[in-house]
């Protein structure tokens, strides 16, 4: 099991979704573009509940990402399938209100999260992975440093489709290289808002 955590940059805060997140997730999150190659669909405020409610379990632990210049909740990201006897956890259902996109907002979040399963939960392989049509996300993942494996065909049925999966990860023996490549990104001022 994950213990609640919060995990906090220069940018943002990641801090455990719960209800309390509600109103800021609703008023980011019904644009229709940000569900479109995610597994679920949410487009009314039960819906977001109901999504809030189900990001709750024990092998995985959701936050609400809170842009801290704003105060505002930028969106949503988690680590799951936590396989604590393989040393291994993803980061996924990761999504942003569209003002958050292309900004330090995932390259921090990525950081923080990389950082915490490696140096903290010590974790020997950080996974992420993402629909096949979408290359946005595939290249924001190479971006920040994680290697492509593969795809599995056929993976998973989703709202309007059959979805392929590309498969991304970190191992930990990658992670000195890839900490330095985010905190160049942020420090560095490479991105929007870094």
């Amino acid at each position: 099991m994950l213990n609640a955590v919060v995990l906090e940059g220069r940018h943002v805060r990641l801090e455990p979704l719960t209800e309390a997140h509600l109103d800021g997730l609703c008023a980011i999150g019904f644009e229709p573009s940000l569900w479109a190659m995610m597994p679920v669909r949410v487009t009314t405020r039960e819906e977001m509940a109901a999504y809030i409610e189900a990001a709750q379990g024990p092998a995985q632990l959701a936050f609400a990402v809170i842009h801290k210049a704003s105060g505002r909740v930028a969106g949503c990201t988690r680590y799951m399938n936590y396989e604590p006897a393989h040393k291994r956890v993803e980061i996924g259902s990761t999504w942003y209100g569209l003002e958050f996109q292309r900004t330090a907002v995932n390259t921090e979040c990525k950081y923080l999260l990389f950082g915490y399963g490696f140096e903290v939960l010590g974790m020997n392989r950080v996974e992420l992975k993402t629909d096949l049509r979408n290359e946005r996300s595939q290249k924001a993942m190479l971006r920040v440093g994680a290697k492509q494996e593969g795809t599995l065909r056929r993976h998973m049925v989703v709202p309007g489709h059959v979805r392929d999966t590309v498969y991304f990860s970190v191992i930990a023996e990658e992670w000195g290289e890839v900490k330095a490549r985010l905190e160049m990104l942020l420090f560095d001022g490479n991105i929007p808002g870094g």
